[in-house]
């Protein structure tokens, strides 16, 4: 028994007629390969930029731009422990003075070059976050944020503790001789500390956008996202909470290192609990869970006080805190979000 023609008919026209879909499908996906393009193009316009203000700008904005570098790279840190993986943190300026005093008292005690301090930085601060977060695991909330709280406070009184004057120069501080520029290298000490630190900064992003997107990323944002669901995937919580703790003080070290090679002199009061609060603002700023607006958090903690203490040294914390409010009020996602709504209206508006 044969089937009718119509039905015959109607079978061998079905791949023809699902062809108009899966062309459908295709041109949806073109807006995605194209915020790729843009995003990539967007990310080389900022490092040839980047690549040619030193020799535009005076060796003051240079040294405040590498301050931002440095201070993205701390906030990065804080991004990868409270915007990635949930846990907040209010001590990570311990973290910036363990990282910048292990440089400084390797460059100025053991004579070691400043290339070596910052692995060195890294590691003992990967070490100290590991363990500092092994009894935090028992914490949450508002609870982990007091005892990182203590962590911050404590610090400055250990670094001024008459028992480790000689290798810390207790409250005198240490003095860091700045690095000097290769001799084959056309630059002075600024340019090269500069670019210097930006190439450590480009690594340490990209380092942490790959590891975000890897499969320990995405355990650590499931964790975040719901721990119970995470651990019934198999994920060991414990494990990638204190690695993550680990990571984050890692980054924040390595970037306490550059602080220290940048100013050129380390002090326990310059590593106070004032400093953790800076990096929470610029991550609030900038964007919680957002790479890029790591370095725009940078931006702003540097540069915001600054604008405010020149309209009015008497009202400069007034005027830094009404700014603070109207960010917060206008890009409630922080700048990276706000970058993010305006660039997708654009694109909506090109569409139409």
């Amino acid at each position: 028994m044969t089937a009718p023609p119509e039905e015959i008919a109607a079978k061998e026209a079905l791949p023809f007629a699902a062809a108009p879909a899966a062309g459908a499908e295709a041109a949806v996906r073109v807006p995605r390969v194209g915020r790729i393009a843009y995003r990539e193009l967007a990310i080389a316009a900022v490092i040839a930029v980047a690549l040619v203000l030193p020799w535009v700008v005076t060796s003051f904005v240079m040294f405040q731009l590498t301050q931002v570098m440095i201070y993205g790279l701390a906030i990065l840190g804080l991004n990868l422990l409270t915007g990635f993986n949930g846990q907040f943190s209010l001590g990570h300026s311990a973290f910036y003075g363990i990282g910048a005093y292990t440089a400084a008292i390797l460059m100025h005690n053991y004579g070691v070059g400043y290339i070596w301090t910052l692995p060195a930085a890294g590691g003992v601060c990967f070490i100290v976050g590991f363990l500092f977060g092994l009894p935090a695991l028992r914490l949450q909330n508002l609870y982990l944020a007091l005892a990182t709280f203590t962590l911050a406070t404590v610090m400055p009184q250990i670094l001024k503790f008459h028992g480790l004057e000689e290798w810390t120069g207790g409250v005198q501080g240490l003095v860091v001789d700045q690095p000097d520029p290769p001799a084959f290298l056309p630059v002075d000490s600024d340019q090269w500390l500069y670019y210097f630190t930006l190439a450590v900064v480009l690594v340490m992003f990209a380092a942490a956008a790959n590891l975000i997107h890897s499969r320990s990323g995405r355990a650590v944002m499931a964790i975040r996202d719901h721990p119970i669901a995470a651990a019934a995937m198999g994920i060991n919580n414990s494990l990638y909470k204190t690695l993550t703790f680990g990571v984050s003080a890692l980054y924040t070290g390595v970037a306490g290192a550059l602080g220290a090679l940048a100013v050129a002199f380390v002090a326990p009061d310059s590593f106070t609990i004032f400093l953790s609060i800076a990096l929470l603002v610029g991550l609030v700023v900038g964007g919680v869970g957002s790479i890029p607006g790591c370095l725009l958090g940078g931006l702003f903690v540097l540069y915001v006080p600054n604008i405010a203490e020149s309209v009015s040294t008497g009202l400069a914390g007034a005027i830094y805190g009404v700014i603070l409010l109207l960010v917060i009020f206008l890009m409630p996602s922080g700048m990276a979000g706000f970058a993010r709504a305006v660039w997708a209206r654009l694109s909506r508006m090109r569409q139409i």
